[in-house]
């Protein structure tokens, strides 16, 4: 498609409503993509796959390569099947693995009809993962349970001053939603929702709407709840926050969850790729976004340049004291050294941040740098929105907004991956600190044990064979996977759960503007 000879391929899958895209694999002809994607079959929804390859152009409208479908119906269950599609419209093939499979249950009810309160049902969900059950099905790893109860004081989105709110329930992938309750701002759903969790660092999202008979629904407030903050049985309630989830919404909303999950199938499934997300939407560039990434991206490369000064101070004599104590661990460390001491450092650096945690002397600071930049982006894009029929210079020239999106998602990954290593050492999620002391515990005693010459072959020897005993494995890293479910600083405000503030209600704003 390139006059170079060459294209830089993408696909794209669609399931009814459920769409994936591929990554861009570039400059070639025959890309291996090695990706994952799951979709949910729903038998009287139909089960034909609609594919197109395209090829990405910076700067214009991407070139269209061919399309193929799969009709799912005439495939048996249960099995693994190799599919080589030919292209229509177009020249070359795909070759895909494609299983069908028994998908985990997902359910709605009234809250009369309750599986935690029979006895009998909770007595089976509990055995199904206890620990006893570690090898079976270790896709499996717990199960969820939302009592959508009701919600008070939502906002006015209809003329009348009422709404027909109706709540969105999702977990990952599976999305589940109320009855609408019309005109009404105190509407009562009382209903109950049951997941499979697939990933205990999933995040429960509950979305409240405005059903909207000729247009789509109007968004009325949202909550995010990371599987791993929840106390079970409690009725707890959430104050609403907006799209972004920086900062409140009018309303409340009252759930009440229980997840009941095995701890080791979590472990074991933290160190596989997360499940992806259906397309979201498609990246903008913002000027708030791009300076966010950047101030949090100049915080960590600070950090790394503040360690390096205080290090040369050191050596520069400045504080006497502080040199020669630190000359003296220099011949120390060196004169002992051994390679399992690298994991012993990280794991004693756990273990003091732990201790001053439980000690009260928690160095943790909140981050409010990251949540008034939030703030300011939320404030930049009501003004974008203002001004989205005036055409600006960036509209017009394409090809830099491209560079410049991919410059604000860099910033985005670099900044992220720093401060996931600084929550796990900060216990900012104790589930993923603990399973890095024992993996730390594992790594120490390992590396003390067993000769480094014998640890290098076997990982060569994995790394050289892996292919051949697997041809189709989608290539992963344990230590991204893992970090991957630590959060981020600007996903640790998103997830925090606000408190009732009297000064949020709309009466009081609308006194103090006109005050």
């Amino acid at each position: 498609m390139d006059s170079n000879g060459l294209s830089d391929p993408y696909v794209k899958f669609r399931l009814g409503h459920q769409k994936y895209k591929s990554k861009i694999m570039p400059k070639t002809l025959n890309p291996q993509w090695r990706e994952q994607f799951d979709f949910h079959l729903y038998e009287e929804r139909g089960g034909i796959i609609d594919i197109t390859a395209w090829d990405k152009d910076a700067g214009k409208r991407d070139d269209f390569i061919g399309r193929c479908q799969i009709d799912l119906s005439a495939l048996s269950r249960e099995q693994t099947h190799k599919l080589e599609l030919q292209l229509e419209e177009g020249e070359g093939h795909l070759v895909l693995l494609v299983t069908l499979t028994a998908s985990a249950t997902v359910s709605i009810s009234d809250l009369s009809i309750n599986s935690l309160e029979d006895p009998k049902e909770r007595e089976e969900i509990l055995k199904r993962y206890s620990p006893l059950r570690i090898f079976h099905n270790l896709k499996d790893v717990g199960f969820l349970q939302v009592k959508v109860i009701r919600a008070e004081g939502l906002m006015a989105a209809d003329v009348t001053g009422k709404s027909d709110p109706f709540c969105v329930v999702e977990l990952n992938n599976d999305r589940l939603l109320t009855h609408t309750v019309y005109k009404n701002l105190n509407p009562e759903w009382n209903k109950v929702f049951t997941f499979n969790i697939k990933d205990i660092h999933s995040v429960l999202e509950v979305t409240v709407y405005d059903e909207d008979r000729d247009r789509s629904a109007d968004f009325l407030g949202k909550v995010a709840i990371p599987l791993l903050s929840i106390q079970n049985g409690e009725q707890k309630a959430y104050v609403l926050k907006n799209k972004q989830l920086t900062g409140p919404t009018k309303g409340v909303i009252y759930l009440e969850i229980d997840v009941i999950f095995n701890a080791v199938k979590a472990s074991l499934r933290t160190l596989i790729p997360k499940e992806q997300k259906y397309i979201e939407e498609e990246n903008r560039l913002s000027k708030q976004l791009l300076l966010r990434n950047f101030i949090r991206m100049k915080r960590c490369v600070m950090v790394l340049v503040n360690a390096a000064y205080y290090i040369n101070s050191c050596f520069d004599w400045d504080s006497p004291a502080r040199s020669l104590a630190a000359f003296v661990l220099f011949l120390f460390v060196v004169w002992n050294f051994e390679l399992y001491m690298i994991p012993m450092v990280l794991l004693l650096l756990l273990t003091w941040n732990y201790f001053l945690i439980i000690s009260g002397k928690d160095n943790r600071q909140r981050d409010t740098v990251v949540e008034d930049m939030l703030e300011d982006e939320e404030e930049e894009d009501d003004k974008d929105d203002k001004d989205s029929e005036k055409k600006g210079f960036i509209n017009k020239i394409y090809a830099i907004q491209e560079v410049c999106i991919s410059v604000q998602n860099i910033l985005d990954e670099v900044a992220s991956f720093g401060e996931r290593i600084k929550n796990t050492f900060n216990w900012t999620i104790p589930f993923l600190s603990w399973l890095a002391i024992v993996a730390l515990c594992a790594f120490t005693v390992i590396l003390y044990f067993i000769p480094l010459r014998y640890i290098v072959l076997v990982w060569g020897i994995n790394k050289f064979t892996k292919k051949l005993r697997s041809p189709y494995a989608i290539d992963n890293n344990e230590l991204l996977d893992f970090l991957s479910r630590v959060p981020s600083d600007v996903q640790v405000v998103q997830y925090q759960e606000l408190k009732p503030d009297p000064s949020h209600s709309p009466c009081k704003r609308k006194k103090n503007n006109l005050g």
